[in-house]
Formats: structure tokens, sequence, C-alpha cells
């Protein structure tokens, strides 16, 4: 089993240092200056609550660049607004029946690999890491690096999944093969309705009586579209002991994705695919969103003035969301 790791991000970066670490054999598919620091710094430097590591593993800008083998897992790890093309490169590199996993947030990847390729699975992702500067990720977690909640899509289990779970295990993180997996995925697409939140207000400001009220638009929403879901978010008791929020040293975490996002000047946010997804199944169902749509059309102000973390008040945007 080769582990293909198609976006060498916060998220891609820490799965594929740590199963390189665990012997597993690991390709990335990387852009940008991401790419060019980890080949001209000999690898990816991976640091975590106890050590720190320069990590070489082949890496390559297109997946046109590799030769595709039958028993490849191919985790994608962009954001959700790059899944479409990514999906299509990976078709013309000549992918056929490789397992795909949607190792992202929102819900809407798999939908979209399951048009293409007919063996998908989700993968729910819990694993606090940044990246921010080209050539180095950072995690918090600990002992375990992260969780993840693992499952055919739109549900099963199979060997492909005891056998990624197995890898996982080995490389530090804590696997849960789901025969249910996308009630974990809708309840981390309930967390992460306030990523936008925290790229707006700054880090820390993901609780409190206006995340209490967005995330009651998606338990609305969800109820409506008969949508079970389960919580994966820092009251899950799995957590305990397992995967905690640790420090590393000389560094202060960013925050979530989208934050991220903000801090680098990608250009782009991921606002569509997480708050946006509760608008689109409240359209669909009937049911008000106000806050939701609210914040997808702050999120794409904030992209377009390239505005900085923490630009706003909370007394400004309550006043951009009607409260």
């Amino acid at each position: 089993m080769r582990f293909i790791i198609y976006g060498v991000g916060a998220i891609g970066g820490t799965f594929a240092a740590a199963l390189s670490l665990a012997g597993h054999e690991v390709v990335g598919i990387a852009r940008g200056s991401m790419l060019q620091a980890i080949r001209a710094n000999g690898g990816l430097l991976f640091r975590t609550t106890t050590d720190a590591h320069l990590v070489n593993f082949p890496v390559v800008a297109d997946p046109s660049e590799l030769r595709f083998q039958p028993d490849d897992v191919i985790l994608l790890t962009m954001k959700g607004q790059d899944t479409a093309p990514a999906l299509e490169q990976l078709r013309t590199a000549g992918v056929t029946t490789q397992a795909v996993v949607c190792a992202q947030n929102g819900v809407n990847n798999e939908r979209l690999a399951l048009r293409l390729f007919p063996d998908v699975y989700a993968m729910t992702v819990m694993l606090p890491a940044d990246y921010v500067t080209a050539g180095e990720v950072i995690c918090y977690g600990t002992p375990k690096y992260g969780m993840v909640d693992l499952g055919r899509y739109p549900h099963g289990l199979d060997d492909t999944v005891a056998a990624t779970a197995t890898a996982f295990d080995s490389a530090g993180f804590a696997a849960f093969p789901l025969e249910q997996v996308m009630r974990s995925k809708y309840g981390k697409l309930r967390d992460n309705l306030g990523n936008v939140v925290e790229a707006a207000l700054g880090h820390g400001s993901r609780s409190g009586p206006l995340m209490d009220a967005i995330q009651a638009e998606a338990e609305a929403v969800y109820a409506a579209a008969g949508i079970d879901w389960v919580a994966v978010g820092n009251a899950d008791p799995r957590r305990k002991g397992l995967m905690e929020m640790g420090a590393v040293a000389g560094v202060t975490r960013t925050g979530g994705s989208s934050i991220q996002s903000l801090k680098r000047g990608t250009g782009t946010i991921e606002t569509d695919y997480l708050n946006g997804e509760i608008v689109l199944l409240g359209r669909l169902h009937g049911v008000p969103t106000p806050l939701n749509a609210g914040l997808v059309t702050v999120g794409h102000e904030l992209v377009a003035k390239r505005a900085k973390p923490g630009s706003m008040s909370e007394a400004e945007l309550r006043a951009r969301l009607g409260l």
C-alpha cells in the first residue's frame, strides 16, 4: 500500500510526515511555495509537541508525474474549493479503481469523487495543525497527533478501511473505522461553521452565544433533511487522554483552516463548502439560515480585501449578520 497525499498543507503535511516516519511509502502532490520549499530544503519540517524532523519523501507538482499502482490509497487533503479540478487531474493521470479518501472538511467532496471513481472513502479529521510557513507544518495534537474516523462512502467497511486504519494507528494517529462515517463528517461540519468566525475575529473566538446561534441553524437544517450526525468536537469523550491540544516550543497556534488561508494570503477561503453547505441544505428543505448565509458573504469579503485575521470586531460581525 502506497499513500498519495494530494495537498501537502497542514493536514496533508502531517499525514505525509507521520506516515513516512512510520515506514510507510508516501508520495506528496504539492504546489507553489510549499513544493519549492520541500525540494529546496530536502524535505518537510515536521514540528510536534515533542520534537522536530526534516522528513524527506518524494513530492511532485501534478498527478500526471506519477505512475499509479492498483493498491494506491489517494488521500485528498486540499480545500473543498479545489476538489473538482483535482479529481479531473487524477482521472486524466489514469486513476481508475484506486481508493480515493476524502480527508477534508465539508461533506461535498465525497459526492464529487463518487461521480468519477467507484471506491470512495470518507475520513473525518480531528487534527490541530498549522501551515503558515512554506516547507513547515506544526502539529499540536498529543499524545496522538490526531484522530480520524474512516469508512466507505456513503457507508460501509472493507479491507481498505482496515488496512488504512492500521497504518494510521502505526503512524501516531487514533483511527476509528465507522460503518456510518458521514454521521461524523456532518458533526465536524457543524464545528467548522466557526472557521470563518475565527478568521474574522481572530483565534479563540469559536465559542459563545454567536456560535451557538450559528450551529443551531445547522441543527435545524439537519433535522429537516433527516441527516443523522454525531458530535466530534472538544466534548467528544474519545479525545480525553488520547488527542488533546499540546504546546510546540517557540510557536503559538494560528487557528483553523480559514484563518490560515487568510494569513497566507491564498486568495480563497473554504466558507462556501462549510457555512455554504448549511445554506444549500436550508434552501433545499425550506429552513432559513440567515447567519450562515451572512457568513458566506463575510468570508468572500475578507478574501477580496485581503484582510488580516482578526480584522473585525464582534460588534461589527454581529451587525453584519443582523444581530
